[in-house]
Parts: structure tokens; C-alpha cells; sequence
């Protein structure tokens, strides 16, 4: 509740990003984020564009107080969702069409798979490799059964996704190999797996009807972990983003090793700059939230 609500207060150009998201879907979703209710706002068809709106609400802030994506990023990346929200960041999605996309990609994401069909598990403590075996391993004791590795967001910390039994079956499989900690994750559908092929097949038409142009910076994408720059590569990579593992610790690995030394996380939460520092150690990272965060970091530079 009150997402984004202190940005639009402090700042006209946050206000008129959420004005051009809420113009570009037909409805009031900057309502919806200010005053709620909560259980409208975390469905995942409101939940993406709105926490998309919130970053480019702060990357634009920054913009005008010429901090611009050009002049100071190296690159730009973002988690799942958030690679739309780096894409427009660095200009090769318009904002509307950004808005739009999501709330289709989250309807269809939610459409993929019957509700309770499909989860999601967090195995704390383990490699990528042992995840993806255990991952393997639970989905081959069912013959058409889907597990996979969804997320390798940090050393120790991989996301599994699939049918409900499955990783229900990967969670038990971790704990005997040593895992810390294996956890269903409180999600509604089973993302960045196979089961959401339905889905990616929505999101090749829709973006298919899309301008894509060469972003300011390289996007590191989540398939590939690599910069990516090329605007048909672009559109297809999304595509392959939705059944594909978004290969989060691998592309921040990616960037550190091209000399970024500080990762700066815009938006709702802190997760990212968390994960950051467990991936590289060297790296520093700050999250701007916001209006406090964004002034002493223009003050920083």
C-alpha cells in the first residue's frame, strides 16, 4: 500500500510516469498503488506493471535532475519483470508499450498453468548444479512431470519451478542432500519453467506488435547473462525469458567483471542490492526506493 506514493508527491515527472502508465492500460492503477486494496494490487497482471512504473518513476527523477541512463550506467539489468523495466530504462521500450506487455505477460503467466497445478521452492544452501539435479531427479520420478531450475539468484540461493508434486518432491530431495533451508515460495503460478510454454507463446504475438530500438547501454539479459544490444535479440530473448532460468548471479558476475563496481537498484525494495554483495564481494550496491534515497544519491555524484 502507498506504492510509489511519496515519489509522486515529491517529484511532477514521477507523477507523470504514473499518469502515462495509468493512460496507456485504461484504468487508475496509480490508485490502485497508493490507496490499494492490497489483494487487487499483488496480482501478478497489476503487481508487474506496477513495479515496473515505480522504477521508472525514480529512473526518470534522476533523469531530470540530469542524472541520465546514458551518461552514468554501464548497463542495466533487471529480474524477471524487471528487464522490461531496464529496457525502458535504457530507451528501447517506450513506457506505454512497457505497461501494456506486462500486464499481458502477467495475465497470460497467470492463465498458463490451473491455480495449484504449478509451485515454486527456494533450496537455500546449495549449488546451481546440485539444484538442477534435484530438480531432474524429482521431475524424472513422474513421467511428464516438469521441475526445473527458475532462478539462480546468488551463491546458495536457487529457485525451482514446476508441477506442484514435483517440487514438492525437490524440496525433500534438497533437504537429504544438505540444503539449509527448502521452501514453497508464496507465488501464483510456476514461473520460468516449461509449464509456462502457453504463455511465451502470448508474448511472441504481443511482442511482435512492438517498436524495439537499440538501448542507450547494453541489457544484460536474464537468458543469456550476457549484454545484449541488438533490438531483435532483444524481443526474442523476452520470449525465451518466460520458460527460460533467469541466470541473475551469472549476468551480475557478467557486469563486475566488466569493471562495474557499483550496482544501483531503482524501485520497490532492496533484494537485488542484497543479493549483489553475496555475489561478488567487491561489489557495492545501494537501492533507491525514495525521495530520501534519490537525493543523497544525487548528492553522491
Amino acid at each position: 500500500m502507498g506504492m510509489g506514493k511519496d515519489l509522486a508527491a515529491a517529484f511532477p515527472v514521477a507523477r507523470e510516469v504514473f499518469q502515462e502508465v495509468d493512460e496507456a492500460l485504461g484504468a487508475s492503477l496509480s490508485q490502485l498503488m497508493f490507496e490499494g486494496p492490497a489483494e487487487t494490487l499483488t496480482l501478478t497482471e497489476n503487481a508487474q506493471p506496477a513495479l515496473m512504473a515505480v522504477s521508472l518513476a525514480v529512473v526518470r527523477v534522476l533523469a531530470s535532475d540530469g542524472i541520465a541512463v546514458a551518461d552514468h550506467a554501464r548497463f542495466v539489468a533487471g529480474h524477471s519483470l524487471g528487464e522490461y523495466s531496464a529496457l525502458a530504462a535504457a530507451g528501447a521500450l517506450e513506457l506505454a508499450d512497457t505497461a501494456r506487455l506486462l500486464r499481458t505477460r502477467g495475465q497470460a503467466m497467470q492463465k498458463a498453468v490451473p491455480v495449484g497445478e504449478g509451485a515454486m521452492a527456494a533450496l537455500l544452501g546449495l549449488s546451481l548444479e546440485d539444484a538442477q539435479a534435484i530438480a531432474a531427479l524429482a521431475a524424472g520420478q513422474e513421467p511428464g512431470s516438469v521441475c526445473e531450475a527458475a532462478n539462480d539468484n546468488a551463491p546458495g540461493q536457487v529457485v525451482v519451478s514446476g508441477h506442484k508434486a514435483a517440487v514438492d518432491r525437490a524440496i525433500v530431495l534438497a533437504k537429504e542432500k544438505g540444503a539449509k533451508r527448502a521452501v514453497l515460495l508464496p507465488v501464483s503460478a510456476p514461473f520460468h519453467c516449461a509449464l509456462m510454454a502457453p504463455a511465451a507463446q502470448v508474448m511472441a504475438e504481443a511482442l511482435a506488435g512492438v517498436s524495439f530500438k537499440a538501448p542507450v547501454v547494453p541489457v544484460v539479459a536474464n537468458v543469456t547473462a550476457k549484454p545484449e544490444q541488438e533490438p531483435e535479440t532483444l524481443r526474442r530473448l523476452l520470449v525465451e525469458q518466460v520458460t527460460g532460468a533467469v541466470r541473475w548471479r551469472e549476468g551480475v558476475l557478467a557486469m563486475a567483471e566488466a569493471g562495474v563496481s557499483e550496482l544501483v537498484e531503482m524501485g520497490s525494495g532492496k533484494v537485488l542490492a542484497g543479493l549483489a554483495k553475496r555475489i561478488h564481494p567487491d561489489l557495492s550496491a545501494c537501492s533507491l526506493q525514495g525521495p530520501a534515497d534519490i537525493e543523497a544519491f544525487a548528492r553522491s555524484l
